[in-house]
């Protein structure tokens, strides 16, 4: 099996390297190799490569930025996917791209199920949105992945950032009334090489079982790591943001349960895992 990955340098991306190498030969690009907001070398790196399957790790993920910088998360989040599933026809091959909690709203009592209305409230739900839908639009054979809380031991995320302040400040204020599962890009790699089976198909939700608060999440991870710096539980309206963020993040991950037999552990079980790595 030929692999085209992109977005090797980031969280998920490069767990990917490592789960995805026994299945085949990856040819893994960064940003300095393929920049995702030129159409052409999106084409030209997918037409050499010939690959069976495409994985696009690659994002837009600067939530707060991209309410200021939306023409380039569109670029990234929307076309630069939708060019991807176009060449990914073309060869006859699998795209298999990550997507986001985000294009929900939040408002539901419930997890979400990959039949619920679509709403983001922010410009970086929006971009992912448009590129799931421009992926759909191609007719490509696609395999979609909604998750959510994304972190992991390398990039720019929720865990690393709160083990640095923890170390710059007497106490940390964080949100306390916003819910989902946080989910590490280990496992998000895991689950990838073990979906990549002929058959392999659809728009699915991917995230860690259980839910806790930022807060709550925030805490654990603090634990774990033998920090005692106290955290403060504090409203969404006490930290204002320039984007917007659902108060529902849950996903219903029991149609990726039923249709392939993949299951993510619990949040709590996967940032055991992850903390032990971390510096």
């Amino acid at each position: 099996m030929r692999i085209l990955l992109t977005g090797r340098n980031g969280q998920v991306g490069w767990e990917l390297q490592g789960a995805l190498a026994p299945l085949g030969e990856v040819t893994a690009l960064g940003r300095a190799e393929l920049d995702l907001r030129d159409a052409g070398r999106i084409r030209d790196a997918v037409r050499t490569a010939k690959p069976d399957v495409v994985v696009n790790a690659a994002a837009y993920t600067a939530v707060d930025k991209a309410e200021a910088e939306r023409d380039l998360a569109f670029a990234v989040n929307a076309v630069a996917p939708g060019i991807l599933a176009e060449e990914a026809k073309r060869a006859g091959a699998l795209l298999v791209h990550y997507s986001t909690d985000y294009v929900f709203d939040g408002t539901k009592g419930s997890p979400y199920t990959e039949a619920d209305p679509t709403c983001p409230i922010n410009v970086y739900g929006e971009s992912k949105l448009a590129g799931e839908k421009a992926i759909q639009r191609s007719d490509c054979r696609f395999l979609i992945l909604r998750t959510s809380w994304v972190y992991g031991p390398r990039g720019s995320n929720f865990m690393l950032t709160m083990l640095r302040l923890a170390r710059e400040r007497p106490e940390l204020r964080v949100v306390d009334d916003q819910i989902g599962a946080p989910t590490s890009s280990l496992a998000i790699a895991r689950a990838t090489a073990q979906l990549l089976r002929p058959g392999a198909g659809g728009l699915y939700h991917l995230s860690a079982a259980g839910v806790v608060t930022w807060c709550g999440f925030a805490r654990a991870i603090l634990a774990r790591a033998g920090i005692a710096t106290p955290v403060r539980a504090i409203r969404t309206e006490d930290y204002p943001t320039p984007a917007r963020r659902p108060r529902n993040s849950r996903l219903d991950c029991s149609r990726l349960r039923k249709d392939f037999d993949v299951a993510l552990a619990p949040w709590e079980d996967q940032l055991s895992e992850v903390t032990l790595g971390a510096p």
